[in-house]
């Protein structure tokens, strides 16, 4: 199988292994582990760190007059808001960018990190709820800036893939025995919190 917005490659995972060959079942065994590692990691931050390829629409509603708390952005490429004035579901209302609106953090693409906001700067606000309809349309490219994940995110995916490869031939955990007992896996759970902490957001309604 191949790798499916996967944060690590296979030769990646092969370098940190330290495993020159492989054969096709590790080789299958090994995308599988590093695509549900990559998914975790997704479920853990609340977040993706690959981008669309194409635009996607999103709808959200106001909770203020001049800031609107979007998903990731990767980019400013195809950015389109469009309110629903009425509240009767057509986005006939569209914005220009740069004059209507802007997208923050300002620095984002200084710092490799995806825009999280639409902030309004002209004379035209956010639109007044009508009912519980999402009065903000928001077409763009979602998830990580440029789809690069971070050096942290791809450690995070590769110690985590490790143990999930491991982990098909240790059942329950076990690696083996010694005159001691048990040699058991260690418990990562603490490493990959500690490496994903800074990426975690919340939930966007």
């Amino acid at each position: 199988m191949a790798i499916t917005n996967g944060y690590a490659t296979l030769a990646q995972f092969q370098a940190y292994a330290n495993m020159s060959t492989l054969t096709a079942g590790e080789t299958t065994t090994i995308e599988k582990a590093i695509e549900s590692a990559s998914r975790s990691i997704d479920r853990i931050t609340n977040r993706r760190f690959y981008a669309d390829s194409t635009v996607q629409q999103r709808f959200y509603r106001p909770i203020d007059w001049y800031r609107l708390d979007v998903d990731d952005i990767s980019t400013t490429t195809g950015i389109e808001v469009a309110f629903d004035q009425t509240g009767n579901g057509n986005y006939t209302q569209v914005l220009v960018f740069n004059t209507d609106y802007i997208l923050d953090p300002i620095n984002a693409p200084q710092k490799a990190i995806p825009y999280t906001r639409v902030v309004m700067v002209g004379a035209t606000t956010l639109p007044a709820p009508y009912s519980w309809r999402p009065a903000v349309r928001v077409t763009a490219k979602y998830g990580w800036y440029d789809g690069v994940a971070p050096d942290d995110i791809i450690e995070a995916t590769l110690i985590l893939s490790a143990d999930l490869f491991k982990r098909a031939s240790s059942v329950g955990g076990v690696l083996g025995l010694s005159e001691l007992g048990a040699i058991r896996m260690s418990p990562l759970g603490r490493d990959i919190a500690a490496m994903t902490r800074a990426y975690r957001r919340d939930v966007i309604a």
